[in-house]
């Protein structure tokens, strides 16, 4: 499994909006759609292309390029904080299929020991995957490990793709020790694209220093 921190200044200066306890709900719901668009135009850097041509306006045929898998991506979003990154990943990949899994953790039981939560799973669609194609999934908060170790196990009961990426803003190093064994059983090959790599986990389970509830700050509480 591989770990791309993105440290473009453009990328670390939407996760300063993202952190800071004063932005609005509508800049924090803006701010993930505008981190979205940079992962997606982040993660197509590991596309296939292809040299074409085409005619201008002028009669003149110009050499230009193809992504080749553009047109073979499918998008899961854990319900509900990630739909504002989706929504900019669409803005990179218009023709991506798209799935749904409605995760959560269970809080209320407490966090187990080795930093594991119960996950409830309400809701899963998911589009068959194809040997061909690329899955993007997308979960803002990746703290331990538990939702996103469920939603893997989710996805390939769909079928085994190319290759899969994991898009969050921030995640932990439990969480990245817990999906490349998970990866590792499945027999995927995962690319996780984060902003940052948040050293600790309070005993609630959430993410230090974080940015708080990404889907309470985005939508309301």
């Amino acid at each position: 499994m591989k770990v791309k921190v993105l440290d473009h200044p453009y990328v670390q200066a939407v996760l300063t909006t993202l952190r800071d306890k004063n932005t609005t709900q509508i800049d924090f719901r803006k701010s993930l759609v505008r981190l979205g668009r940079a992962y997606g135009l982040e993660i197509i850097r590991e596309f296939e292309t292809e040299t074409t041509y085409v005619e201008t306006p002028l009669g003149v045929k110009a050499k230009g390029l193809r992504i080749k898998e553009a047109d073979k991506v499918v998008i899961v979003t854990v319900l509900r904080a990630a739909w504002p990154m989706t929504e900019g990943l669409i803005k990179v990949f218009p023709q991506a299929r798209q799935g749904i899994v409605s995760a959560r953790r269970v809080e209320e039981e407490g966090m187990k020991p080795g930093y594991r939560f119960n996950i409830e799973v309400s809701y899963v669609k998911i589009p068959k995957i194809e040997p061909d194609d690329v899955v993007i999934v997308v979960d803002p908060m990746v703290a331990t490990g538990s939702t996103m170790d469920t939603i893997l196990n989710e996805v390939v009961k769909r079928g085994k793709a190319k290759r899969y990426a994991i898009a969050s803003a921030i995640i932990t190093p439990i969480a990245i020790e817990r999906i490349s064994k998970v990866a590792k059983e499945l027999g995927i090959d995962v690319t996780v694209y984060t902003a940052s790599i948040d050293p600790e986990i309070n005993d609630k389970g959430y993410i230090v220093p974080g940015l708080g509830d990404a889907g309470d700050r985005a939508f309301g509480g």
